[in-house]
């Protein structure tokens, strides 16, 4: 009968696409369906500055602000100044399904630290970046009940119900060198980490049986690196077109799966199977994809920014098709990993950076827009997000010390069907602090 009561849990994991999502408890960092799968949702953007003009950043070259989507943007400076960086955001979402010609609703809200960064010289031509940032987020809750009439006439009736969260996150440090006036290359050493925990249970209501339930606790870290270079070419005296491009290697997921299978009673909790894997020593080996990004941008007398971005990162040999704890396997509606990739163009515009009248021209304006595709698909359905960003950074104090505001206004899920479909607002808020520090004094 266990065996049996498993293959139906199986079955039932992504009941959540069958029912209306459930409101986030407090306990999530972020939320949302398809979050089920591998490693969950991936993050976007960096920062608040990357964020408000739609996550741009492989070919923006700007000495006012720190920028580690591209390691070589780093070096592109003052070179006596230490740069800070630090975001926070709030997303608003709501979710929505249409299923057996009903339309299901449901809300959550959540706030989550984004990227940290501190930047400064090594020496004339060289900078550092050290750092903390997301990686990946997971949390989903659902339940439902089993509406097959054979089963319920064998078991009675059954409660499916699925939980999961934690993040990943990225700890990096890189270096950026300046090679002349227009052109910069930097490396970056990464290291991803954190915690998912996944919970499956089948609830008998029948006082007859147990309940079953398959707890699943991901403790994963993979080493990496990325690299990047750009390159400035001056187009008569107001125009400059950058070029850039970033590279981001494949790395192989070690740690621990540790995995549970038991029944659980009124009296006692009866395990069935269980296992810790050690993932370095998994076949086939689990890898978190490579990413290749490339970038177009210019600039008009320093007045005007436009940049457009295009990544691309191949999750499908990453093994977490099959492997357990990563994949959602025998259910009605599969997933499958894919191709990811990623659209991004944004501008920037700032009336006169010099203004001593007009505290507003000093205000850099900016805008956005996306489209990404997820790295997998559900029951043969792409998902998609797309969506539009503003923002502005208001000029704090003296040098390029800044508050920059954004928000991201979005979809994402298949655009057509009966899938989830969330509609989210984020809002953004990014400190960028500049100073300079490293003065060496002169006394006559």
């Amino acid at each position: 009968m266990l065996r049996k009561t498993y293959s139906i849990l199986a079955a039932a994991l992504l009941a959540a696409f069958s029912l209306p999502a459930s409101a986030q408890e407090g306990e999530y960092s972020s939320y949302s369906p398809y979050s089920i799968f591998a490693v969950g949702n991936l993050t976007q953007a960096y920062s608040a500055y990357n964020y408000s003009m739609g996550g741009v950043g492989v070919a923006s070259r700007n000495h006012r602000y720190l920028n580690t989507v591209n390691p070589a943007a780093v070096a592109v400076r003052d070179s006596l100044a230490l740069m800070i960086d630090f975001s926070v955001f709030n997303t608003n979402t709501i979710y929505r399904q249409t299923y057996d010609g009903n339309t299901y609703k449901s809300a959550n809200n959540n706030t989550n630290i984004g990227g940290f960064a501190v930047s400064f010289p090594i020496w004339n031509k060289l900078a550092m970046v050290i750092g903390l940032r997301p990686y990946s987020s997971t949390g989903y809750k659902f339940s439902a009940r089993e509406t097959d009439p054979h089963v319920i006439a064998g078991s009675g009736n059954i409660k499916y119900s699925g939980k999961g969260q934690g993040s990943l996150y990225n700890a990096f440090g890189g270096l950026s060198l300046a090679i002349g006036k227009c052109f910069s290359v930097g490396a970056e050493a990464e290291y991803i980490f954190g915690k998912i925990e996944k919970k499956y249970a089948q609830d008998f209501l029948s006082s007859g049986y147990n309940e079953v339930c398959d707890d699943y606790t991901l403790t994963l870290n993979a080493f990496t690196g990325k690299f990047g270079a750009q390159y400035e070419q001056p187009i008569g005296k107001d125009l400059t077109l950058t070029f850039g491009a970033t590279y981001q290697l494949a790395a192989r997921v070690g740690g621990f799966n540790d995995y549970s299978h038991y029944s659980a009673g009124s009296v006692q909790n009866i395990i069935i199977d269980s296992y810790a894997d050690t993932l370095r020593k998994v076949s086939p080996a689990i890898y978190l994809a490579g990413e290749l990004g490339v970038g177009i941008g210019f600039d008009v007398r320093g007045k005007f920014k436009g940049e457009f971005n295009y990544l691309r990162s191949d999750w499908t040999h990453s093994g977490m098709d099959s492997a357990k704890g990563f994949s959602v396997s025998n259910a009605p509606q599969s997933f499958a990993t894919s191709v990811r990739e990623s659209y991004r163009a944004g501008f920037e515009y700032v009336p006169n950076l010099n203004d001593v009248r007009y505290y507003r021209k000093r205000v850099a304006y900016r805008a956005g827009a996306y489209y990404n595709k997820d790295y997998y698909t559900v029951a043969g359905n792409t998902v998609n997000s797309a969506g539009i960003t503003l923002g502005a950074t208001l000029p704090v104090f003296r040098w390029y010390n800044g508050l920059t505001v954004m928000v991201d206004i979005g979809q994402r899920g298949p655009f057509n069907g009966s899938l989830v479909r969330e509609n989210y607002f984020r809002v953004g808020v990014g400190v960028s602090l500049f100073d300079i520090w490293f003065q060496q004094p002169r006394y006559n």
